[in-house]
């Protein structure tokens, strides 16, 4: 059990689940007054540092799939923070913040340095820099097993598959 009394899931899955929906809501909280959720917050962080960039790129920066990525990028431009631009490659449109986006951004950064101020005073430092180099590794594992498994196709099954309740 942590602090909190929440029994943590032997799934490693579940468990970082659990995790990043809890510090998203945290970030968001803190985010509230920018109008942004840190989903949007990094995308936009994001698509500021590059000045230009196109959804592939933006979705391998933020190791998101291209849909989800998607409705979130419509949402953006909707509001007025973004917009697409012409690209060199004319199959290809460009998203770039607008000034509205900057000034969003410019209100949005002190206010996630409160929310990051505030967990790595709780987590510390160093624990969050082990953190981070474990993160790192299992990503690469799983985006490494993911890249293995795409070019397999499965065998159709005779049975339906049936899903543990316990491990997710």
């Amino acid at each position: 059990m942590n602090r909190r009394g929440t029994t943590l899931s032997p799934c490693v899955c579940n468990t970082l689940r659990m995790v990043t929906r809890a510090v998203t809501q945290l970030y968001d909280d803190v985010l509230r007054p920018s109008g942004l959720r840190v989903t949007q917050f990094s995308i936009l962080t994001i698509i500021a540092r590059m000045g230009e960039t196109n959804l592939r790129q933006l979705a391998e920066v933020l190791a998101i799939d291209q849909t989800t990525l998607t409705r979130s990028l419509n949402l953006l431009e909707r509001d007025g923070v973004i917009e697409r631009v012409p690209h060199p490659d004319g199959r290809v449109k460009a998203m770039k913040l607008t000034s509205k986006g900057r000034r969003t951004l410019d209100v949005a950064r002190p206010l996630w340095a409160q929310a990051q101020d505030k967990v790595l005073r709780e987590l510390g430092a160093t624990a969050w820099a082990d953190a981070r180099r474990r993160l790192a590794h299992l990503l690469s594992v799983a985006v490494k097993r993911r890249g293995q498994s795409r070019g397999r196709r499965r065998p159709p099954s005779r049975a339906p598959r049936r899903r543990s309740l316990v491990t997710g």
